[in-house]
């Protein structure tokens, strides 16, 4: 292993542990020409896995993509980086253990959900908040209300999907075809449409 200081070839183990669990190996060297110190990690290399994003494009499984989600939702909140690297590594772990290729996006997004509801659940809500897209007070309300209830995530989710799917048939001669807005000139789902361009850069997202 080269120095990353001086590039001379001559460096030392000082110490070596396992991290994640068992499943990577963390070592201090100590250059014997400069005498700089580093870290270096070894991992068992894993059969690549795709994540499969709603729109269906592809990409690459990458762990610290999961880890920046959560940071983002954690920020100015009491929980240790610690505590989401060891969510990061599990999430990781359960996925290449379920999965063989690929995995939608959708699923990860609920793992991420699940636990880090456990840790700190003002960052879960802003977790959820971005990837679940909330666009109005009201889906925002009834997330709080699954939250204080105590129901598992995507409770919510998937009742809010059933309501929009049910104000959807229920429009009828208010609607102006063709063009999914109402008679007085209104968004169908009452809602705006969310602005051109706006992503969220919080993780995996279906």
């Amino acid at each position: 292993m080269r120095c990353p200081r001086c590039h001379a070839p001559d460096t030392r183990v000082l110490d070596s542990r396992p991290t994640e669990e068992g499943t990577a190996i963390r070592r201090r060297r100590e250059c014997q020409v400069c005498g700089e110190r580093f870290t270096t990690r070894e991992k068992v290399e894993v059969t690549p896995l795709w994540v499969i994003k709603r729109d269906g494009r592809r990409e690459l499984f990458n762990r610290d993509k999961v880890l920046r989600g959560m940071l983002i939702a954690c920020e100015k909140r009491p929980v240790e980086l610690a505590q989401l690297q060891a969510i990061a590594s599990e999430v990781e772990r359960e996925l290449y253990r379920r999965f063989d290729n690929e995995v939608e996006s959708r699923v990860i997004g609920e793992m991420v959900m699940e636990r880090l509801q456990r840790v700190d659940q003002v960052a879960y809500v802003r977790f959820a908040s971005v990837y679940r897209q909330f666009r109005d007070l009201e889906t925002f309300r009834r997330e709080l209300d699954r939250l204080l209830a105590g129901d598992p995530p995507g409770t919510a989710h998937a009742s809010q999907e059933a309501g929009t799917a049910q104000a959807g048939t229920s429009q009828g001669a208010g609607s102006v075809p063709g063009d999914g807005r109402q008679a007085g000139g209104a968004h169908a789902n009452g809602r705006s449409a969310p602005a051109p361009g706006q992503d969220s850069s919080a993780g995996y997202r279906p």
